[in-house]
């Protein structure tokens, strides 16, 4: 993913400080020998191509890697067309070195339309990868996939010719939207939920909609989180001063795909009326179609459009999150989001939607506000109070740092939770 716009901080050396823990930084690990060896299964994982794809699994495998657990991970990748968008990842290598361990790209057939074949690149990825991952891994304790589906599904036929547990996780979106996924997933997704030993949930309420689907009692919540001490909010002052933004503006930041599920376009609609003064806008996305629409409707507000980005390091937006006071994230739909642990984690106040996982981060009032979703004008009218009153903010801020600590919602401490659920099911 590479940056529109150029910023004061290097953004071509990401995963910077990913690469830094990913290959140097295993103060965590144990010295003793591992208690079990861990085959997680993660379509959804960084590599050379886009080092940005899916790092909350990169961070909860590496996490978990720095237990006694060893793990080996399996990413698989579409066979790549000869020319054209993808044909790049025709140079991926079979396997990447990322630090705690390897991650291999064996290769299936990923069909589009998405909407049509979603569920026949499933069946290719059950048809082909369980054979690579035959091959080329010894047999691991357990089987953990970072997604039900396709990676739950693709490594069933694994799991059942050795007799392994399988634990599946939910982030959000595949569950969020049950019932309307392309033809034959849902009935996949079922058929995984029935085999799995154990079916993890980022939030509660993903976990509600699982035990509606399961077994009640394989489902469990095991959120996932942010590490305070890699945010530089005492450098806060200095990083402002680097950007040219005011000590005395309200840093607001926006942090997710510029999509409709993440609400831009109910940020883009309210900018051009919006009346707040010294107020700086910073806009950090991934993908997603509105990106023009949102630096339209900059242009056509009093606010300025010189940080709209389409992809930074994440050594450069923790740093934007330490200079930042607040997040806004007016979502349609979520589970419990990242971008929330990293605000608690940089000590930045929210305001968000109630919607999915979201009430479970955020204390409404205490740690930041929420309002329901699909409503721009209450979304506006809660925008426009918190912007008059930094304390306020300031306060939201450090409550939300606060609830971090005490909730222990970072990366070691999801990593023991989920140690403890493995382990649990060998017993």
């Amino acid at each position: 993913m590479s940056a529109s716009n150029s910023e004061s901080w290097d953004t071509t050396s990401e995963p910077t400080d990913e690469t830094t823990e990913k290959y140097g930084n295993y103060d965590t690990m144990t010295d003793a020998e591992s208690e079990y060896d861990v085959l997680a299964g993660a379509i959804n994982h960084p590599d050379r191509i886009n080092p940005y794809h899916g790092l909350f699994n990169f961070r909860s495998l590496r996490a978990l890697s720095q237990t006694n657990a060893s793990v080996s991970v399996v990413s698989p990748r579409p066979y790549a067309p000869p020319a054209g968008p993808y044909s790049e990842y025709g140079s991926l290598p079979d396997a990447e070195d990322w630090g705690p361990y390897q991650v291999h790209h064996p290769r299936f057939w990923y069909l589009l339309p998405k909407r049509l074949f979603y569920g026949v690149s499933g069946e290719s990825y059950a048809e082909r990868i369980p054979a690579y991952v035959e091959s080329n891994f010894e047999r691991p304790d357990v089987v953990h996939t970072c997604h039900i589906y396709p990676d739950g599904y693709g490594l069933l036929p694994y799991v059942r010719e050795h007799g392994l547990p399988l634990f599946v996780v939910s982030h959000g979106k595949l569950l969020n939207s049950y019932g309307e996924h392309p033809p034959g997933v849902s009935k996949k997704i079922d058929e995984t939920l029935e085999a799995a030993t154990g079916v993890l949930c980022v939030s509660e309420a993903l976990a509600r909609t699982a035990r509606s689907l399961t077994d009640p009692s394989k489902v469990q919540t095991v959120p996932i989180g942010s590490d305070p001490s890699k945010f530089p909010v005492d450098q806060c002052e200095r990083l402002r001063r680097e950007l040219d933004i005011s000590p005395e503006a309200t840093v607001v930041l926006f942090v997710g795909e510029f999509s409709e599920r993440k609400g831009i376009d109910h940020i883009a609609e309210l900018l051009p009326d919006l009346d707040a003064t010294d107020t700086e806008f910073v806009f950090i996305g991934h993908s997603g179609d509105l990106e023009g629409e949102l630096k339209q409707a900059i242009s056509e507000s009093k606010f300025s459009a010189r940080h709209v980005y389409s992809g930074v390091s994440s050594l450069a937006l923790r740093r934007w999150y330490a200079l930042a006071d607040l997040l806004i994230l007016p979502s349609r739909a979520e589970g419990r989001p990242t971008v929330i642990y990293e605000a608690m984690a940089s000590e930045t106040a929210v305001l968000a939607t109630s919607v999915g996982g979201v009430p479970e981060q955020v204390v409404d009032g205490e740690t930041g506000v929420l309002v329901p979703p699909n409503e721009p004008a209450t979304f506006e009218s809660a925008f426009e109070s918190l912007v008059e009153d930094n304390n306020r903010i300031r306060r939201m801020g450090e409550a939300g740092h606060q609830r971090l600590r005490k909730q222990n919602w970072t990366w070691a401490d999801h990593a023991r939770r989920l140690q403890e659920v493995h382990l649990a099911a060998s017993e």
